[in-house]
């Protein structure tokens, strides 16, 4: 932003933070009418629909995530590829995309990456909406203006700008070393487009959180996966539906940190590594292979350490009020999911 202005698809708006969202984006649009050079501001959001998708019962991800999921994804070529959050389509069987015209069509799983969070879907035929060019993420400042937008068009676009670029753990043995976190935060997050300043995507919609600008300050808004994260791994998910190379090992522990600085396992992945381990829901992490671990980010980096996928690691955990040593040999996430259902 300079002089108080946003500049969205190479427009130059009044600032948005003082306006209400609606009047700024008919701000937006009248603009961009009057520009021949560049798209209207419903072509622009047209590349963001809204994708339903259907899991079959005996999914991995089908208790805590649904059977029937729905949110928006994100048109990225001209032959119907469609970007999304990887939790949205992850052991989908079947999948079908609607346009903001209201234009119904099928579309099969392409591919899936546990690491970043990327989830791709192409219909079966081509969707005839002008894509969203990649902008880069790691050009993205604090404060920097940006528009959020979810399926349903200039409707349900919203300005909001980027308070804090950091660190994310989520208690799914998920992390980002750096994600971007936005304010004020829109409703429809899950597979939102985040558009910077010239309208090219820059991140992709995750979560909903209470922390955006981190530390002891309590701001509402959302989290973001940065599109620069895609484009080493592309390749490999349109071929062959994963990324090539050693996984992160995963042990199928879902735990919370408190705020004495300790790790509360919550919930343990049914058959996966950890229960067949012994550990058990209620347990306190408190380190890996003698190091002490009190942080969610810490713990993941600590067992990432121990090697690829498949390596053992050894936990140490108070159970039951004894301290005790388990060995957990970890597995690929993705071997665990039902990623090619035959339902």
């Amino acid at each position: 932003m300079a002089n108080g202005r946003l500049q969205v698809a190479g427009l130059s708006i009044p600032s948005l933070i003082k306006i209400p969202a609606a009047a700024a984006l008919a701000v937006m649009a009248a603009g961009q009418a009057a520009a021949a050079e560049t798209p209207s501001l419903e072509d622009l959001l047209s590349a963001v629909i809204r994708i339903k998708t259907f899991i079959a019962p005996d999914a991995r991800t089908a208790e805590g995530l649904g059977r029937e999921r729905e949110g928006s994804g994100i048109v990225i070529d001209q032959n119907g590829l469609i970007l999304t959050i990887g939790y949205l389509m992850v052991e989908a069987y079947a999948a079908e995309v609607i346009t903001n015209t209201g234009r119904t069509v099928p579309a099969n799983v392409v591919g899936y990456d546990h690491e970043t969070g990327f989830g791709l879907l192409r219909t079966v035929e081509p969707l005839k909406v002008r894509p969203l060019a990649f902008g880069k993420s790691a050009q993205l400042k604090q404060r920097d203006p940006v528009l959020v937008a979810s399926f349903g068009g200039p409707d349900m676009a919203a300005p909001a700008f980027v308070v804090s670029k950091r660190a994310f753990a989520g208690n799914w043995e998920y992390m980002l070393d750096e994600a971007i976190f936005t304010a004020p935060p829109h409703p429809a997050w899950s597979g939102a487009a985040l558009l910077n300043r010239e309208g090219k995507l820059v991140g992709v919609g995750s979560l909903i959180v209470g922390d955006a600008e981190g530390g002891q300050m309590r701001t509402p808004g959302n989290m973001f996966v940065p599109i620069d994260r895609l484009p080493p791994i592309l390749g490999d998910l349109i071929v062959d539906g994963r990324t090539s190379g050693p996984a992160h090992p995963w042990l199928g522990v879902t735990a919370d940190e408190t705020r004495g600085g300790r790790l509360v396992v919550s919930r343990v992945a049914a058959g996966g590594p950890a229960e067949k381990a012994g550990l058990q829901t209620g347990d306190v992490i408190i380190g890996v292979n003698g190091a002490k671990a009190t942080t969610l980010i810490d713990f993941y980096k600590k067992i990432w350490a121990e090697g690829p996928a498949g390596a053992t690691v050894r936990l140490d955990i108070v159970q039951d009020n004894d301290v005790k040593h388990i060995n957990v040999k970890s597995a690929n996430r993705l071997d665990y999911l039902k990623l090619k259902t035959t339902f």
